[in-house]
């Protein structure tokens, strides 16, 4: 026969089994929680580390990905001030002989307010054009003058050489057409004089195609006379920030030549 005592002992046993298995429930709630904790802390720690570290890693930083007035990242490109346009442009009577450079491979180096631009110039298949960028250039025509046209859209150019920045100055002559594509087709990295709707209205306007273009034929053409050899990501950086004109107007990133150096391939080093 169980006397009261036992069963008052038997259910303190009882319960004292209840409140360890309780116990030890809630220390292995505990662990767990602990664990969580730790592994989300480890996770974020990850997660800020990839966005501080990777950026540099990849080689960018605040200082290469600077925003231009517009928002536009200008990624790797570093310009300085651009100069103020000239206001009364050196003008001349005439184009200059073309035998000056017939037969000849010239290297025209572009210095810019954000970095050299540097053009093989065929003076075999485009002297007239050859000769006049050559000595415009000694008589420092070019210094300084400002690239003040980008198109954005169907046509991909960088248009330069108005020492105004309007569009309409000349150097006080003009030439006719020489080596035009016949399928007017541009390829990327061509330098090819800009003009009127006047055949001979060549002067010392020029475009740089930073993506493959093409042309209407139907007005003659436009005369190739170059190809960048090194610098056509710097005018691509410029063109991906846009013009401040829709599609076709004055790069948001001024870009301006501020000096033109000639001289023959063969004295390249």
């Amino acid at each position: 026969m169980v006397t009261r005592e036992q069963e008052r002992a038997r259910a303190r046993r009882r319960h004292d089994r209840v409140q360890a298995k309780a116990a030890e429930q809630a220390q292995r709630r505990a662990k767990q929680q602990r664990t969580v904790l730790l592994v989300s802390l480890a996770t974020l720690a990850l997660v800020l580390a990839a966005v501080l570290v990777l950026p540099r890693l990849a080689g960018s930083s605040d200082e290469d990905n600077v925003p231009d007035a517009a928002g536009a990242p200008t990624s790797g490109l570093h310009c300085s001030p651009a100069p103020a346009a000239q206001t009364k442009p050196k003008q001349f009577p005439a184009a200059p002989d073309p035998a000056t450079v017939k037969g000849k491979t010239l290297v025209a180096t572009l210095t810019t307010n954000c970095g050299d631009i540097v053009i093989e110039l065929d003076g075999t298949k485009a002297p007239q054009t050859v000769a006049s960028f050559a000595f415009l250039a000694k008589q420092g025509y070019f210094d300084p003058s400002p690239c003040h046209r980008l198109t954005t859209q169907a046509i991909f150019v960088l248009q330069c050489g108005d020492p105004t920045g309007v569009g309409t100055g000349t150097p006080g002559y003009g030439f006719g057409l020489e080596n035009v594509p016949a399928n007017g087709q541009y390829p990327k990295g061509t330098v090819a004089m800009a003009r009127t709707n006047d055949p001979k209205s060549n002067g010392s306007q020029f475009f740089i195609v930073y993506d493959h273009t093409a042309l209407p034929t139907s007005g003659g053409g436009y005369s190739i006379f170059g190809t960048v050899t090194r610098g056509l990501d710097m005018v691509g950086s410029i063109a991906a920030a846009g013009s401040s004109a829709g599609a076709d107007g004055p790069p948001k990133t001024p870009i301006s030549i501020l000096k033109v150096s000639v001289t023959d391939k063969k004295a390249q080093p």
